[in-house]
């Protein structure tokens, strides 16, 4: 385990002595998004399955099995590292408190992906994430129930220190071809880089009423202990905003289905089974034949 350090940032900075999981899943390489930095998904660790999304009004929903544990997965798409506060049912997984911005998180390598699977209670473990009644929640058992039923991200990329610059003597400038091109490279990606991904949406999805009337039904317990081990390293935020803030709502499945959110699932009913012909197995047990048996 590694030593817990804590560096002071210019003013105008805020440093982040953030936990940085020792639980590295695969990462997967691929682009930059200039729509999202960090994805979210929920798993369900009792199947192994990965939730569903659904769209509905502008929000992404995932269906809950009360009883189920789960874990949100994070996945950093970009080549640099990230810090991600994780808020569940509007309190921080981290610490307890009731989520901000600017509250501890957990720090990402470039295209690193990590499995979140409950409360962190030490440097080494936490309490698992599982779906439960709404009263039996963590939120509503510590006084927090209004915003029980989301899971939420705030992103924020690292401050970037300028590399000194060393002045190439006269007569090699001429014939510094690669020099000229990774300038030229430079000035043009400066250029074209997009601005940072804005909050808004994600503050208006969270506006938006798409309950429609129906009631949160679940929400995320405290549940048994688990061996997670983490340690402290050291993030200098690039700003006081975050890039991204993104959310995923959460419902067992009647609430989803009483707000559109979901069609009713097919229930099988071996009742309405006929198949034709004979069949080797017509279940049930021997019976005495008939007569003197």
């Amino acid at each position: 385990m590694s030593d817990i350090t804590e560096r002071r940032s210019p003013p105008m900075l805020r440093t982040t002595a953030a936990l940085l999981t020792a639980l590295l899943a695969a990462t997967a390489c691929g682009p930059s998004s200039a729509q999202s930095l960090v994805d979210i998904d929920l798993i369900d660790r009792d199947t192994g399955q990965w939730l569903p999304e659904y769209r509905h009004r502008s929000q992404t929903w995932v269906p809950g099995v009360p009883g189920h544990r789960y874990s949100v997965r994070l996945t950093n798409t970009t080549g640099e590292r990230v810090l991600v506060v994780l808020s569940v049912d509007g309190v921080n997984a981290i610490s307890g408190e009731t989520a901000g911005t600017g509250q501890a998180g957990y720090v990402l390598g470039p295209w690193q992906s990590t499995e979140i699977a409950g409360w962190r209670k030490s440097l080494q473990d936490v309490a698992q994430f599982y779906f439960t009644d709404l009263p039996d929640s963590y939120a509503a058992r510590t006084g927090r129930p209004d915003n029980v039923g989301v899971i939420g991200v705030a992103v924020f990329r690292e401050r970037a220190y300028p590399q000194p610059y060393y002045e190439p003597a006269p007569i090699a400038r001429d014939h510094d071809d690669y020099g000229r091109r990774r300038d030229q490279a430079a000035r043009a990606e400066r250029k074209a880089a997009p601005a940072a991904p804005s909050a808004r949406g994600a503050r208006e999805s969270a506006e938006a009423d798409s309950q429609g009337g129906v009631g949160q039904s679940i929400g995320t317990g405290h549940g048994a202990r688990e061996w997670s081990p983490v340690n402290r390293t050291e993030f200098v935020r690039a700003s006081r905003t975050p890039a991204q803030v993104a959310q995923v709502r959460y419902d067992d499945v009647p609430n989803l289905v009483a707000m559109g959110v979901m069609q009713r699932p097919y229930e099988w009913d071996r009742r309405h089974r006929r198949p034709s012909g004979p069949q080797a197995f017509p279940g049930g047990f021997a019976a005495d034949p008939p007569g003197r048996w």
